[in-house]
């Protein structure tokens, strides 16, 4: 993509913006005055339609851009040269420990060009043997998001690819803490209290202080798992890699369960999305710790007015320390809404689109990021929240994707058991705050 054609996107995403505050004001003043609106109402919702658009070009250039400035840039599913040599010899130490385990002679170390083609299938390692021997670059190159611990396992392009997958659509996933346990869970404690104080004079009695209350917490990982299943014909005649495709396939499924879990989920049997927890219309210090604060729009399912009046009680309400690295994050329905905000005293517009190369939305300054997997927009439904989302919620996976290659239980079908342990829990309640669309 040349850089013509992404000034044009951001252009067009500017002059379009324009044109949408002109027109809302057209409507504002036309039901003020007792006209028909619904020409004006017709007009506004095709801008909104391509500021979305526009906007979804924009962030696609932006991910395009930031893959190119990653080591190894827009080809990064294709290793350089140390990297394969890495993954060949991890591949042939491997490979040379499984036939002394059993007993057999070594056939020789695979070239680079058969260890190529080869890995387009799934390799075995043999149960029991492990990579200690391994040099610790060879074990990367190797087992990159995959776990290691025996079992048919995706070669590394493939797996890779996976765990890249499922980070890229999951928006929490960029947004949250991620932390890789090899344990089933994670706990730890939560320091929830400050501890006392005060003044007192030279010769005056000193009494005991309050002491800080601290909490334990635990989040524990949790199976997700499919199971699709292909004819061994297919895997062998097909034109396109079939193995890879449905590892592909499994990705993105594993990717929608995990990002609706992360947000709506009970914690039983799947991690506990944030939404799942309680939340009260009180302060910080004043409401049980577990429990979030929200603030009311003042009207069901909708913003109550037009000014940004709710979003900056919601803002005002954060802590100082949380708002360095706060974002607002919303559903793409309630983001129509939110261009549409003005500020209460100068009628100005605090919609920001992002103008720049890689600059995001901007409301009030902060970053806007969207999210379809949080609460549909309804009475009483949380879906807008602002905060500090690595502060407030922590993701645990265990290890990595795991795939079973299994020829023989459903012949002629090829079945490929994949599962992933992932989990998720809330741990900081002051570190985000949701705005209740509500009366």
């Amino acid at each position: 993509m040349d850089l013509i054609e992404i000034k044009k996107v951001i252009d067009q995403q500017g002059e379009a913006f324009e044109l949408f505050k002109k027109t809302n004001d057209e409507l504002l003043k036309a039901k003020a005055e007792g006209k028909a609106v619904a020409d004006i109402e017709a007009k506004l919702t095709k801008i909104n339609t391509v500021l979305d658009e526009l906007a979804d070009q924009k962030k696609a250039i932006d991910d395009i851009l930031l893959k190119a400035a990653r080591p190894g840039g827009l080809g990064s599913d294709v290793k350089g040269a140390e990297a394969k040599a890495a993954e060949l010899k991890g591949f042939n130490a491997t490979l040379r420990a499984e036939y002394q385990a059993k007993g057999k002679a070594f056939p020789g170390e695979m070239q680079q060009d058969a260890y190529d083609h080869y890995k387009s299938g799934f390799f075995k390692l043999a149960v029991g043997v492990t990579m200690d021997s391994l040099s610790a670059d060879e074990r990367k190159a190797l087992s990159a998001g995959s776990d290691p611990d025996g079992g048919y396992l995706l070669p590394n392009s493939t797996a890779g690819r996976m765990v890249t997958r499922l980070f890229e659509q999951s928006v929490m996933r960029q947004l949250a803490d991620v932390q890789t346990i090899s344990t089933e869970k994670v706990e730890g404690v939560v320091d929830d209290g400050d501890a006392d104080a005060g003044w007192v004079s030279e010769m005056g009695s000193r009494n005991d202080s309050a002491t800080p209350n601290v909490r334990k917490w635990e989040i524990a990982a949790h199976e997700m798992y499919a199971m699709p299943k292909v004819t061994q014909k297919l895997i062998d005649d097909a034109v396109v890699d079939v193995e890879a495709w449905l590892a592909g396939k499994v990705a993105d499924k594993f990717a929608r369960v995990e990002g609706a879990a992360f947000w709506t989920g009970t914690g039983v049997g799947q991690p506990r999305g944030l939404t799942a927890y309680p939340t009260a219309a009180t302060a910080d210090g004043s409401r049980a710790w577990g429990t979030f604060e929200h603030i009311n729009t003042g009207a069901n399912g909708a913003f109550h007015t037009t000014q940004f009046d709710p979003l900056q009680d919601l803002q005002g309400a954060m802590k100082d320390h949380f708002l360095p690295n706060a974002q607002w994050l919303m559903r793409r329905e309630v983001r129509t809404a939110a261009r549409k905000l003005k500020e209460s005293t100068t009628n100005r517009y605090l919609w920001e689109p992002g103008m720049q190369v890689g600059a995001p939305e901007r409301l009030q300054g902060y970053p806007v990021r969207t999210d379809q997997y949080m609460p549909a927009l309804a009475t009483n439904s949380l879906s807008l929240a602002f905060g500090d989302f690595r502060q407030a919620y922590t993701i645990v996976d265990r290890i990595g994707v795991r795939t079973l290659r299994d020829p023989f239980t459903a012949k002629p079908y090829v079945v490929f058991y994949t599962t992933k342990r992932t989990g998720g829990g809330a741990m900081n309640f002051e570190a985000v705050k949701f705005l209740r669309f509500a009366a």
